[in-house]
């Protein structure tokens, strides 16, 4: 059968299972554009092309399939860049498509040229410039092969506008067998050896804790990772990219690690002989000061991609390999060490489905931690009369009037540590966010991705009003498409975090960071968008707007929510500094630190 590049592109989609697309037309793309009127794949035309990537990541962090996103040449190409880059940063399979300019003048500075795969190599798995139709569908399967498949991430295909429209006999590769990937060989099950050895660590370690990153959300592993907690009794720190991996309320789970995490997640890492680290890979946000992080830890370091291993910590025992598997693994090698199960049978009378009951040999280690978790909790102080509302409030109200499998999203700032400390997480996939890159901008269309991926589910997007001035013309989409999303303004009219480093390490010399409470009227912005727009400015009036806004699903809901500016996000461990030097709410620290 014979068809043009196009549409082999646009069927090499359909038999990946694509669902839909986010994207936006132009003159070297335009006959992609064509075919996609005849195929069941749902487009959705985004305002920028930014959008259409964090769209794209939303839709696979929600759903744990790639996301594809759809673009033209030059500036379109340019435009989605960030998305590519944080998605590369947060390991996040997404496969976007650019237009190029036709071959005899690819080099000539033609009219929306960019040399796109040049530009893209650092920020994607792999990338192709396509030069034979024919080379279509096994270029788009590789694609999706390799960003769904040993690490993920993003991956690019270019495709000149003369190769759309030429022809070529429609075939598709029966298997990854047949595709052509030399070297590309990723190792899933852990070294039996490696694994007995760490079961052995684990067997003998005093003060263990299971450092969990987001290969376990990658991977489909909470399961296991909870299986592996309750039966050891080893308890929990989960990283940002890693928050719903793990359920908030379960004892053995401690929080938020890193330069904003808590108290007692910081601190178990600090004082631990045992690091298991679960897909994680050892950021700066989390060690602080290298030579300061985890002195007296040996560390397991299990990871699908080896080239983490010893880039920051040396591992004592590397185990290469998919986090879901190995886990299984290493609790197959504990029970033949004699680790059997825990008793799972709770002791607060029935009122918790977890079991407070640890191994003997950790009860001193989880008495110190619980002694921590008594001493120096997560803690705000409350809105007095007259007072602003404080933005912790509004994250605990709006956590306590959604259901438990609401996906929450962020940007990236203040509001998003906010989210990530005083949130309660239930269900793996629901939160997305964005972490290595720290993109600002990302909630609202992520949002939206995050919602086409997952009708059935309520999203919530927690944004600052810096981020979302960066791309809040995604609602325009979200409206058009009726995709309804809700967000929530967490407006201190400031960029919040560098107003709080400004504050605490440059003697309040607030350089460029006001932004005004009132410039834009985001109620009126929303409404002209075609969402619903309600304002918030005393406590009482909260719950009733997130009530609202529930009830509301026909169309997108934006509150803006007035904040407290002088709020600042604690702890914190300043820039530079060991993580044994962690500032706790004023007032918060004793004398038995």
């Amino acid at each position: 059968m014979e068809i043009t590049g196009a549409q082999a592109l646009v069927k090499s989609l359909e038999m990946e299972g694509v669902e839909v697309v986010f994207g936006m037309p132009g003159g070297a793309i335009l006959p992609v554009y064509d075919p996609l009127l005849d195929t069941p794949i749902r487009h959705i035309l985004v305002r920028h092309e930014q959008g259409a990537g964090h769209a794209a990541e939303g839709y696979a962090h929600a759903t744990g399939r790639p996301g594809v996103a759809i673009v033209t040449s030059g500036p379109a190409a340019t435009n989605i860049v960030t998305a590519l880059s944080d998605a590369y940063m947060d390991s996040i399979p997404i496969v976007v498509i650019t237009g190029q300019v036709a071959r005899p003048l690819i080099g000539t500075d033609a009219f929306q040229e960019s040399d796109t795969t040049g530009i893209t190599m650092a920020v994607t798995k792999h990338n192709w410039l396509v030069t034979d139709p024919n080379e279509i569908p096994e270029t788009i399967a590789a694609a999706f092969h390799i960003a769904t498949t040993g690490r993920p991430g993003p991956v690019l295909v270019d495709l000149p506008k003369d190769v759309t429209n030429a022809l070529m006999e429609w075939h598709w590769p029966a298997s990854p067998e047949e595709l052509d990937l030399p070297g590309y060989h990723p190792v899933t099950r852990g070294d039996p050896s490696l694994v007995a050895k760490a079961a052995e660590m684990i067997g003998s370690a005093k003060r263990p804790v299971l450092y969990v990153g987001g290969g376990v959300i990658k991977s489909h592993g909470s399961e296991a990772l909870l299986d592996l907690a309750n039966r050891t009794g080893i308890p929990v720190v989960t990283t940002l990219m890693a928050r719903s991996a793990f359920p908030s309320a379960h004892p053995l789970s401690l929080g938020m690690p890193g330069m904003h995490g808590n108290y007692t997640a910081v601190t178990a890492m600090q004082k631990s002989d045992l690091l298991i680290a679960l897909g994680a890979r050892f950021d700066d946000r989390v060690t602080g000061r290298l030579d300061g992080f985890a002195t007296e830890a040996k560390v397991i370091h299990i990871d699908i991609d080896p080239a983490e291993f010893g880039k920051i910590r040396k591992p004592d025992v590397a185990i290469c390999g998919d986090c879901r598997l190995v886990t299984g693994q290493l609790i197959d090698a504990l029970e033949d060490l004699g680790m059997g199960p825990v008793d799972a049978r709770p002791d607060d009378g029935g009122t918790s489905k977890y079991a407070p009951r640890f191994p003997d040999q950790l009860s001193e280690w989880m008495d110190t931690i619980r002694e921590w978790q008594s001493k120096y909790p997560l803690t705000y102080n409350e809105a007095r009369e007259g007072e602003m509302l404080k933005p912790q409030m509004v994250i605990e109200t709006l956590r306590e009037l959604t259901p438990d499998d609401t996906v929450l999203v962020t940007g990236v700032g203040q509001h998003q540590m906010w989210a990530s400390l005083f949130w309660q997480f239930r269900l793996p996939n629901t939160f997305v966010t964005s972490g290595g890159l720290g993109t600002m901008g990302f909630a609202v269309p992520a949002a939206i991705g995050a919602k086409v991926g997952r009708p059935d589910r309520m999203v919530w997007a927690i944004d600052g009003d810096g981020c979302f001035q960066m791309t809040a013309q995604e609602l325009v989409t979200a409206s058009a498409e009726g995709i309804p999303v809700k967000i929530a303004i967490l407006n201190n009219a400031y960029l919040g975090m560098v107003r709080q480093w400004q504050e605490m390490f440059y003697e309040e010399r607030y350089s460029e960071v006001y932004l005004s409470p009132d410039l834009p009227d985001y109620v009126k912005w929303a409404e002209a968008m075609g969402c619903v727009g309600l304002r918030v400015d005393s406590p009482e009036e909260v719950a009733p707007a997130i009530e609202k806004a529930n009830a509301i699903n026909d169309r997108p809901v934006v509150i803006d929510f007035r904040t407290d500016a002088f709020e600042k996000v604690y702890p914190m461990v300043p820039a530079g500094a060991s993580n044994d030097d962690i500032l706790l709410f004023p007032g918060q620290a004793g004398e038995d630190r």
